[in-house]
This record gives structure tokens, C-alpha cells and sequence, in this order.
């Protein structure tokens, strides 16, 4: 098994060229698409100065796959968690294409400066050059940026997963840990954050505002640990490097 990581122009798609024109906004993806009709919701983490995520969420409204764009969050400190809903008659994304395809993709892709970032997993005897070729159907542009056995991987020891929670609320972990139980962070699982939220008697806002917190506070506890053990490298060098200091603030 090896594991792939591509460099995407997606020509076309809403959020590449959106992107592409806000260079100082990083989009992440949070969750996969939900639904079975042709309008789909999905999540996703915009970063970078508040009037440029501003201007982000204004063109991207208006990208014609886009039925709504609407911020859960407030949009301040230079990070904010939209609520997506997408037509997806209009618009093919690199994740349904991969799916298409039958490749395992790892979740929360990045998206900066109109280049869509993709790890991807195959057999070690699978064919990568048409696997690119695939991709590149419509004009889009793809570069191969890593390309790894994964038995050849360093592993880092297990992390202590009381360090990892301790920065969660009572109320976080309850939330989370109810996502995971019902299988909110299985990849094509089909479970919303409405799932998570009729399971706790709690409205769909309040579950996302308890789960992107958790995820947050999750993610920057165990970028802390990889600085610890001196990874992951470029990625430390950009948030540390930035104009903006931490860019977790």
C-alpha cells in the first residue's frame, strides 16, 4: 500500500477558483458531503484575514453549483466553520471523482491558493499515472507531490489521549464522543451533525458549534505533540512563520 499525496488545480470547481483569487484564505474541509438528492452539506474551516474571508464567502456565494454559504461561527480571530450546501449536478469534486474511481482519500483536504491538496491510498500494484489521468479529465492540473510506501512511514508512539481531551469541555466531549459512536466520522457512513444532534436533544447549530470547538482544540493539541517530536515541518514552519504569529488565534 503507498500513500499518495497530489497537488489539484481543479479548473472549474467553485472553491479552486475562488481560492485561487484569495490567496490569503486556507480552506479545509471538515466533513464529507451528507444527503442523497443533488444538494449535498458539508462543513468546511475558512483561515485567514476577516475581510478576506469576507470577500471569500462573497464570490464563493455566487459560483453557480453553490445553493448556500453560511457562516456557524463568528467570523472573527481570523477563522470561521461554514455550512455548505452544494448542487451537485453542476459540480463534479476531485472527492467524487476519487470515490468514482475506487480510491480510499484521507479526509480534511486543504484548499490554498486555488491548489487542492489530496492524500490518496493504493495498492501497491495500482496504475498512479492513470489515476492522474483521471483527475486531469476537464482541464485539471495535477502534480505528484509525494509518493510513499506506507510500511517505510515512521510511526510515532501512541499519543496519551487524556493529554489530547484535557482542553475539552464536559459538554465537548460528550458531543464528540457521541459523533464517533454513531458514526459521524465514518467515511461514507452517511451521518450528519443533524444525527448528532437528535441524538443529544440538542439543535443541529449547537451540535456544530460543540464539534468544530472540540475538533479544534483536538487538532491543535496534537500539532503541539508532532512540534514535540519535531514534525511536521513545512506546516510548522507556516504557522509559525506567518505575519499573523500563531495562527491558531
Amino acid at each position: 500500500m503507498r500513500e499518495v499525496t497530489l497537488r489539484v488545480r481543479h479548473r472549474g470547481g467553485p472553491e479552486s477558483e475562488v481560492s485561487a483569487r484569495h490567496p490569503e484564505v486556507t480552506l479545509r474541509s471538515v466533513s464529507s458531503m451528507t444527503g442523497t438528492g443533488a444538494e449535498r452539506k458539508r462543513i468546511v474551516e475558512l483561515r485567514g484575514p476577516t475581510d478576506e474571508i469576507e470577500s471569500f464567502l462573497t464570490e464563493f456565494r455566487r459560483a453557480d453549483p453553490v445553493v448556500s454559504a453560511e457562516p456557524i461561527s463568528p467570523i472573527d480571530g481570523g477563522r470561521v466553520y461554514v455550512a455548505l450546501i452544494i448542487d451537485t449536478d453542476d459540480w463534479e469534486g476531485i472527492g467524487e471523482r476519487l470515490s468514482d474511481l475506487g480510491v480510499h482519500f484521507r479526509m480534511g483536504t486543504t484548499i490554498s491558493g486555488g491548489i487542492e491538496r489530496w492524500t490518496v491510498y493504493l495498492d501497491a500494484d495500482a496504475d498512479l499515472s492513470a489515476l492522474i489521468r483521471g483527475l486531469e479529465r476537464g482541464g485539471n492540473d495535477v502534480e505528484l507531490a509525494r509518493n510513499v510506501e506506507l510500511s517505510t512511514l515512521d510511526r510515532s508512539p501512541k499519543l496519551p489521549a487524556a493529554g489530547i481531551l484535557d482542553g475539552l469541555t464536559d459538554r465537548q466531549r460528550e458531543v464528540l464522543a457521541t459523533a464517533i459512536a454513531i458514526g459521524y466520522y465514518d467515511h461514507g457512513g452517511g451521518v450528519g451533525v443533524e444525527d448528532v444532534a437528535a441524538e443529544l436533544g440538542i439543535g443541529s447549530t449547537t451540535a456544530w458549534e460543540h464539534l468544530s470547538r472540540a475538533e479544534s482544540t483536538v487538532m491543535n493539541a496534537l500539532f503541539d505533540r508532532f512540534e514535540e517530536w519535531g514534525l511536521p515541518g513545512e506546516h510548522g514552519a507556516e504557522r509559525d512563520g506567518g505575519a499573523g504569529g500563531d495562527a491558531r488565534r
